[in-house]
C-alpha cells in the first residue's frame, strides 16, 4: 500500500484527486490540504510515500516544495500549465499531470510511482501475459502474446494490432480499452489513434517513433508528445556537466 497526501491551492482539483485515488486499490490516501506550508509540517508527522503536488500555489510553487523536501517522498506534479514540466523532470518526479486529469492518465502515473516505490508489487502477474480479442468473424477470439505487441492503431469502432511477426489483427475494441487493458510503463499513448510498446521503439525522431521488426513509423501527436517524453525521460542519457 502507497501512503500518499494531495496538495493543492483549490479544493475542487483536491476532490478530483481523492476520488482517483479512491478508485485506486494501492493508494491510501492520508490526508489533503490547501496550504503547502501545512502540508510540509505534516510530512514530518507521517511516512509519505508519495504527493500529489500542484505547481502554482500562493505561498509557496510545487518546485519549492519539492526542493525543501530533498528526496524525502516521491512526488507527481498536477498542473494546469505544460510549461513548468522540464523543471519538474529536472527535480526527479514521478510523473507530470495535466489538468484535467483523466482517471486513465492518473492510473498510469500512479502505476509507475507503485513499481519505484514498491517494485516487487508492481510487478506484471503471469496472468497478464496474453489477451484474447474478438475479431470481425463472428465468434472467433484470437490469443495474443502481450510481448508480441508492436503498436496498436485505432480505426474508428475497431483496431488494428501489429505485432512483431508481421501480423495486423483487426479487433473489436477501442484504444481505451487496450490502453487500459495493457501493462502501464509498458505501453504509451503517442497519438490519438496509436499506441506502442516502448520495449521495442529503435528511435525518437522529431514527431515520429521507429519500431523494431516493422518498417511502419508511429506518429507522435502534439498533445500526446509531453506525457509520452516523460515516459522515455528516465533511458535519455545527457551530459551532466
Amino acid at each position: 500500500m502507497v501512503n500518499c497526501i494531495v496538495i493543492d491551492d483549490e479544493q475542487h482539483a483536491i476532490d478530483l484527486l481523492t476520488h482517483h485515488i479512491k478508485q485506486t486499490p494501492f493508494l491510501n490516501l492520508l490526508y489533503s490540504t490547501t496550504d503547502p506550508v501545512e502540508g510540509l509540517q505534516l510530512l514530518h508527522q507521517h511516512k509519505v510515500d508519495l504527493i500529489f503536488l500542484d505547481v502554482q500555489m500562493p505561498s509557496m510553487t510545487g518546485i519549492d516544495f519539492i526542493k525543501a523536501i530533498n528526496g524525502k517522498s516521491k512526488v507527481i506534479l498536477t498542473t494546469a500549465y505544460s510549461e513548468y514540466a522540464m523543471e519538474g523532470f529536472e527535480n526527479e518526479v514521478v510523473d507530470y499531470l495535466l489538468k484535467p486529469i483523466s482517471f486513465a492518465r492518473f492510473i498510469k502515473g500512479a502505476q509507475r510511482a507503485l513499481s519505484l516505490i514498491e517494485p516487487v508489487a508492481a510487478a506484471p502477474k503471469e496472468e497478464s501475459d496474453f489477451i484474447f480479442v474478438k475479431t470481425e468473424q463472428k465468434g472467433k477470439l484470437i490469443k495474443i502474446n502481450i510481448k508480441d505487441i508492436l503498436f496498436i492503431e485505432g480505426l474508428k469502432n475497431y483496431v488494428k494490432i501489429h505485432t512483431r511477426q508481421g501480423e495486423g489483427i483487426i479487433a473489436l475494441l477501442n484504444m481505451k480499452d487496450l490502453e487500459e487493458r495493457l501493462p502501464a510503463g509498458d505501453f504509451a499513448r503517442t497519438h490519438k489513434s496509436f499506441l506502442l510498446a516502448t520495449g521495442y521503439i529503435k528511435m525518437i525522431e522529431g514527431n515520429t517513433v521507429h519500431l523494431e521488426h516493422t518498417t511502419e513509423i508511429v506518429p507522435v501527436g502534439d498533445s500526446y508528445k509531453e506525457g509520452f517524453m516523460s515516459l522515455m525521460k528516465e533511458k535519455i542519457m545527457t551530459n551532466k556537466k
